[in-house]
């Protein structure tokens, strides 16, 4: 048996397998909440060891897109209940993404009273769906008071305590792919001068203040956090201090003993490679696991767990169209493509239909 399909641990988790579902937007959740719908989908890819939900909003103001589910709310906490008691039947482990969009969204998507907030107000750059009125651009953020951030990294605690009532196994902090922490961290959307932006370890502030009010809420070993350094997606942009500041973080956040690290590397996506260095100094640096994402098959997930480049390793979109993916892996058996047609619609048409 390759080390890809053998047991292991994360934190004080038993996993069945190394293989990770990557969390991925399906937009099934009407009226933001959680289904039966969405429980089938979980259950149905619940041959992965761990299964890292889609991008769930802390706060009304993080809900950007259309049918994304939120988890801030006593409805929310019974929608997703489904999910994780289907999954747990399998013996297989869940951690909620909790993704609060910030700039990256627009009011017609958002409930009664809620606000675009974001480090800086600065438009995030190309359109966005709405159910109403079809594609719209994107709408420029209000920049975020000092008591916005604070009430902000709350509700990211308060979700997190409502993900351990719904039963998910932890909490994975989306870090990543231009939304509202890596809207703090990077330079093309953080413009600020006062703590929380500026330099490199106050554009890291935004971040580690939230994964410590995390931890305070549910405790370390139930808390991961997903990043892409040199990420492009939602306007994002590399700087010269990128890789300072993703072993900065790497080292404050292997002090604040979280499960995990999601490294993503969009470069299969057409984004710059994050460098072996990088990745390499991360995992020095970061004494937890290292789960490893970005256009992965068998041969090089086996490659990167044998010279212990990282821990887990993620698969996405193979996941859509493959349910029982880790039975074609492990068998070698050709994958079904998916049909892109039907990633964001709102039933079972290309979400619970494949075989």
């Amino acid at each position: 048996m390759t080390l890809l399909f053998e047991s292991t641990t994360l934190a004080n988790l038993k996993l069945k397998n190394r293989v990770v579902m990557s969390p991925l937007t399906r937009c099934r959740a009407l009226s933001n909440t959680p289904n039966q719908l969405m429980a089938k989908y979980y259950e149905q890819r619940s041959c992965a060891g761990l299964i890292i939900s889609e991008g769930t909003s802390p706060s009304p103001n993080g809900l950007g897109y259309a049918r994304i589910p939120g988890l801030f709310n006593h409805s929310h906490v019974e929608g997703w209940k489904l999910t994780t008691q289907a999954v747990h039947k399998h013996s297989s482990r869940i951690f909620v993404q909790l993704m609060h969009c910030g700039r990256v969204g627009n009011p017609l998507n958002m409930p009664e009273g809620a606000r675009l907030l974001a480090p800086s107000a600065i438009a995030a750059p190309g359109t966005m769906w709405t159910d109403s009125q079809g594609l719209q651009e994107f709408t420029a953020p209000r920049e975020m008071s000092e008591n916005e951030i604070k009430i902000a990294i709350g509700e990211y605690a308060h979700a997190c305590k409502l993900a351990v009532e719904a039963g998910f196994d932890g909490v994975e902090l989306h870090g990543a792919n231009g939304y509202l922490i890596d809207q703090f961290l990077n330079t093309a959307s953080n413009h600020r001068k006062d703590a929380w932006g500026g330099s490199m370890k106050h554009r890291a502030h935004f971040a580690l203040e939230v994964v410590k009010a995390s931890v305070a809420a549910i405790g370390h070993s139930k808390v991961g956090i997903r990043l892409s350094p040199y990420g492009v997606f939602n306007g994002m942009s590399p700087d010269a201090e990128m890789d300072e500041l993703y072993v900065h973080l790497a080292r404050e956040l292997s002090a604040l003993r979280i499960a995990y690290i999601h490294l993503v590397d969009h470069s299969s996506m057409g984004a710059p490679k994050v460098s072996e260095e990088l990745v390499s100094n991360m995992r020095k640096n970061f004494r937890g696991t290292l789960i490893l994402s970005g256009g992965y098959d068998v041969a090089r997930a086996e490659a990167d767990l044998t010279r212990e480049a990282g821990d887990l390793i993620a698969f996405g979109r193979s996941f859509i169209s493959n349910p029982n993916l880790v039975e074609k892996l492990k068998s070698g058996i050709e994958l079904t493509p998916a049909d892109s047609e039907t990633f964001y619609t709102a039933d079972e048409k290309g979400y619970t239909d494949y075989p």
